[in-house]
């Protein structure tokens, strides 16, 4: 075996303009709450935790040309386009960004209400609309701040690893069908990518925990408004060092946690530990901002030992952590051919409500309840068929922000981990922070093209065909390329 010759390790850094502001966002208990078509509740009955709205922008090191990119990260599941756009265009008003440079993406919670103003008219849901309307006013006023706060800031990237998440696509060999669950002999991405963002004294500004894994420990039996792991992750990352922590939600649409689907929030709070745990130990182990690990030669002693140590880079290489680029584009994905239409969908409702009502008046309360969960199943259909784009094909919000060598991707709907595994393959050097669930949900589920016909839950309500995660993932690596 030849030996290795490498004698200076350099992990990747950025330098740039940064600011973060966060606030709390949680709704009135009382709120409309039903996330689960298994629940038996409408309203939340408490909380289990805060939600948190958290502003994040960045800015060219050197205040040249580039503009300026804003992250808003909401625990909330997903939102309409509808309420998605009203939401942008406020706080652009207030903010005074142009709505074009602020990403909205959602931590992902299924414990935070479905905050959808077609739900006005179930219990709690008259409490959306305000909602919905002081949630965009703190958040406009948010990103205003960060755009007052920004400050020279140097960001250090590493990676952990963390077993949380499991695969969820589970083949039910007795009644023959995939179930949405825990596989445990299916493979997950376990991959954790941290930055620690510091100021050029070394004050540390910020903490960043990028994971891909569903936040579905609380399900159907939780009525409590909660972040689910998320939250327990950040108060961790936070208590041990003493700055604000901002998740990202990575590509995890057949990820989820080992154990999920309860109610007991200690659940909740022992998963967000154990990837706590795991981020704050790839935190640690970080170098120093400005350095690179370096051979230093032989010591002669008891054996000839080789000597390492931290040096700061030269002047290149610091104006190469500078380099700020932005683009941002919507990835033209084809529509799955035989998608049903609203009408048809409104009739299968409809069909279902009235067989749920039959049911109960016969006195079978299971079965009502499989009926109840499934016109829940088709009204959310329903609402996203008639906020679809027109035409033939789905433009696919991308954002990419490249920083020194650090990259930060924006990417809408629910993709499969193969795209953040594709895209740190081909491009090693750099570290890919990877943000799904962005903008509205429209875009639903992109499985990779093999799974499609295979009645996996998420393939059967993919909007788009089968080849769009691949296309999608072609069209990032030509961009970064």
């Amino acid at each position: 075996m030849k030996p290795s010759s490498i004698t200076r390790v350099a992990g990747p850094q950025s330098r740039c303009k940064f600011s973060l502001r966060w606030t709390d966002i949680t709704p009135p208990a009382g709120i409309y709450h039903r996330m689960w078509g298994a629940a038996k509740h409408e309203r939340a009955t408490g909380v289990h935790r805060p939600l948190r709205a958290t502003a994040t922008m960045f800015a060219a090191f050197n205040d040249c040309a580039g503009g300026r990119q804003t992250i808003l990260a909401l625990d909330h599941c997903v939102m309409g386009a509808t309420e998605h756009n009203e939401l942008l265009t406020r706080i652009a008003e207030i903010s005074g960004e142009p709505p074009d440079a602020i990403l909205v993406v959602f931590s992902h919670t299924h414990s935070a209400g479905l905050m959808g103003l077609d739900r006005v008219e179930n219990p709690g849901g008259d409490l959306i609309p305000g909602y919905l309307r002081e949630l965009a006013e703190r958040s406009g006023q948010l990103v205003k701040e960060c755009r007052l706060a920004l400050q020279e800031a140097v960001l250090v990237y590493g990676t952990g690893r963390c077993q949380l998440a499991a695969h969820r696509d589970f083949w039910d060999e007795q009644r023959r069908q995939f179930v949405c669950g825990t596989n445990p002999g299916g493979p997950s991405d376990d991959t954790v990518i941290v930055a620690r963002v510091s100021a050029p004294d070394g004050c540390l500004l910020a903490s960043v925990v990028n994971y891909a894994c569903h936040p579905t420990t609380l399900a159907w039996d939780n009525s409590l408004i909660s972040p689910d792991y998320v939250g327990a992750l950040r108060d961790l990352v936070e208590r041990e060092t003493g700055a604000p922590c901002l998740f990202l939600q990575g590509a995890s649409g057949e990820l989820g946690p080992w154990e999920g689907f309860v109610g007991d929030p200690a659940v909740a709070d022992r998963n967000g530990r154990e990837l706590g745990y795991a981020a704050l130990a790839a935190l640690t182990g970080l170098p120093p901002a400005g350095k690179a690990f370096c051979y230093q030669g032989p010591v002669v002693s008891g054996a000839t030992l080789g000597a390492w140590a931290y040096q700061t880079f030269d002047a290149d290489e610091l104006t190469r952590q500078e380099t700020f680029q932005r683009v941002r584009w919507d990835e033209p994905l084809p529509y799955r051919a035989g998608r049903p239409s609203a009408e048809q969908t409104e009739a299968e409702w409809k069909q279902c409500l009235a067989q749920e009502t039959e049911a109960r008046a016969a006195g079978e309360t299971s079965q009502a309840e499989d009926f109840r969960a499934l016109a829940e199943r088709k009204n959310r259909l329903l609402t996203r068929l008639r906020q679809l784009p027109k035409g033939d094909t789905f433009p696919l919000q991308v954002v990419i922000l490249k920083i020194g060598g650090g990259v930060w991707i924006g990417v809408q709907g629910e993709a499969y981990s193969l795209l953040q595994t594709a895209l740190r393959s081909k491009f090693p050097t750099h570290a890919i922070v990877l943000a799904t669930i962005a903008a509205d949900w429209g875009a639903s589920y992109l499985p990779p093209r093999e799974l499609y016909d295979t009645g996996i839950y998420q393939e059967t309500i993919a909007v788009v065909a089968a080849g769009s995660l691949e296309q999608l993932i072609e069209s990032i690596c030509a961009h970064l390329s």
